[in-house]
């Protein structure tokens, strides 16, 4: 059975979404598309919208074959960790293809890039230590770097598919057996558009609609029925939510254990103390602690570190690589795939946690359990002897 990767997060699985699972299955010639996906807590340090099993139950009504998570070191990480996880594990499952959207839309042009990164390392490294300017930001930084090393690159590295499609070309080149790449180009919506304008809209179009209180905007026709359905019936999370969590983190936590936190670093942890207490939100707070080198997103970052209680010594150690492949969904294609790999899958395919793994997955519990902790409606198990949702 031919496989064919995508790295999702779906937040939340929309119209676009569907058309990149149909382009995957199409340019590959795929029988299998292997999806991996965040868990509780996204790339740009935000919680989802949904929880894990809800999104990756959609993912298989729209088209995925299986769905395994991106563990939490990995999932709310910059985009070369984000890539370093998500691409270990398709390696770890031989899968032979990946395919992801992009602002450029040519796979070819991200793997001559990373082939010539990886070559270049070396001068490259030279050439971004030799930058002072410390008002620019590190991907202002790396497009100024790459603009002088690699005059001849043709993709542009401040977009933010181009990014991820270029992290993920860059891991892939160093594998033993690299996957075949495929981009497509995003239709009718770039990433950050917040408007709403036709059937395929960016997921924070979507969102900023869905919590927009008092306005009429129709952000149905945007996503298939059945993630409309779970966005109507199920209670949905933002950092808004978490707000008084992470406001208690900060307040009650001396510097020294600020200063024990992933990334919390040249004096961050003063300045996080001294804007706690005069931000009335979460939004607010970001606002004020942001700066030039410290970036909304890092901020947002660094905030969920602080809500998880990631410590650097921990995180350090779980990024290294990945350790396992936690299974969250899949039908009988999927299965078949499963089945097939069997005895070539290279790290420990996990189905449910249990006394005998959790240290393993101490870090994706956690996640899972602050997650949890916001919800009005009755506890939902998010971990726990839970086992993988099987679709026909």
């Amino acid at each position: 059975m031919k496989s064919c990767g995508v790295i999702v997060e779906y937040n939340p699985l929309h119209n676009g979404h569907l058309y990149h699972l149909e382009q995957a299955r199409q340019r590959s010639g795929a029988d299998v598309i292997v999806g991996v996906m965040s868990g509780s807590f996204l790339q740009r340090g935000e919680p989802s919208l949904l929880d894990k099993w809800t999104r990756a139950h959609l993912a298989l009504a729209a088209g995925a074959d299986m769905v395994v998570e991106l563990p939490v070191a990995f999932a709310i990480q910059p985009a070369d960790y984000f890539a370093r996880g998500a691409i270990g594990i398709l390696q770890a499952l031989q899968v032979t293809d990946l395919c992801f959207g992009s602002e450029t839309g040519e796979g070819a042009a991200f793997e001559e890039l990373a082939a010539l990164v990886n070559e270049q390392q070396e001068v490259l490294d030279q050439a971004f230590k030799k930058i002072t300017n410390k008002r620019l930001s590190y991907a202002e930084k790396m497009s100024q770097v790459y603009q002088e090393v690699l005059p001849q690159q043709l993709i542009d590295l401040q977009q933010p598919n181009n990014i991820l499609g270029f992290s993920y070309a860059v891991e892939n080149h160093r594998l033993k057996k690299p996957m075949t790449l495929h981009s497509m180009k995003r239709e009718q919506a770039g990433y950050h558009d917040a408007a709403i304008t036709a059937e395929i809209a960016s997921a924070t179009a979507i969102r900023q609609a869905l919590f927009q209180a008092g306005q009429q905007v129709d952000w149905a026709k945007t996503v298939p029925t059945y993630t409309e359905a779970a966005l109507k019936t199920q209670e949905l999370v933002n950092w808004s939510a978490y707000w008084p969590l992470l406001r208690y983190q900060i307040v009650s936590a001396s510097l020294e254990e600020l200063r024990a936190i992933y990334q919390v670093n040249d004096g961050l942890e003063y300045r996080l103390k001294e804007q706690i207490l005069k931000a009335e939100n979460f939004e607010d707070f970001v606002t004020l602690v942001k700066s030039k080198q410290n970036t909304w997103v890092k901020i947002q970052r660094i905030c969920l570190y602080i809500l998880l209680n990631i410590q650097q010594t921990e995180m350090l150690s779980a990024m290294e690589k990945p350790e396992y492949i936690r299974l969250l969904g899949f039908n009988q294609k999927g299965r078949q795939f499963l089945k097939q790999q069997k005895k070539k899958i290279a790290l420990p395919v996990i189905t449910n946690i249990d006394k005998k793994n959790e240290a393993l997955l101490s870090l994706d519990i956690r996640a899972g359990q602050v997650y949890q902790m916001v919800k009005k409606e009755a506890a939902i198990p998010l971990d726990y002897y839970r086992k993988p949702i099987i679709l026909p």
